[in-house]
């Protein structure tokens, strides 16, 4: 639901420019659009202040998680076609970094969600691990099972 990860990468084609291997549609996917992203994600923290009934001095600590849970900037997903060109030895390398780069934007939000969880009181705590626990319930690509 609000994690998610940042991703360092190589340059990225020109808008429109189909991925290495075809289109996206070619390749059996929808084409990412990080606008449609970050307004689902401030859909559902919008929805969360309203459950969780944020009160006025929680207000600076709502705002500090929220700006932590927004989604990457546009443009930080892999170059799969700079991958390919890369020895194996060097895309390890690349793709080690990307998973430290991932972890850190883990921590980081995570870090934020303690910090503002610290600040709720016991209704809001329950009401926040019933709303946040929907995550786990997803299966690959944020999709509901069951």
């Amino acid at each position: 639901m609000l994690a998610g990860a940042a991703f360092a990468v190589q340059a990225q084609p020109a808008p429109g420019t189909p991925p290495a291997g075809g289109t996206q549609a070619q390749q059996g996917r929808k084409a990412f659009d990080p606008a449609k992203r970050a307004e689902r994600v401030n859909k559902r923290l919008a929805d969360l202040k309203q459950k969780l009934k944020i009160a006025p001095n929680q207000e600076s600590a709502w705002t500090t998680f929220a700006n932590a849970m927004q989604p990457p900037a546009a443009g930080q997903r892999p170059d799969r076609g700079a991958l390919a060109n890369l020895s194996t030895p060097d895309r390890i390398d690349h793709m080690r970094a990307m998973r430290d780069q991932r972890n850190a934007e883990m921590d980081r939000r995570a870090d934020a969600t303690k910090a503002f969880y610290a600040q709720l009181n016991a209704d809001q705590k329950k009401t926040f691990d019933n709303e946040t626990a929907r995550m786990f319930n997803r299966g690959p690509g944020g999709h509901r099972h069951g």
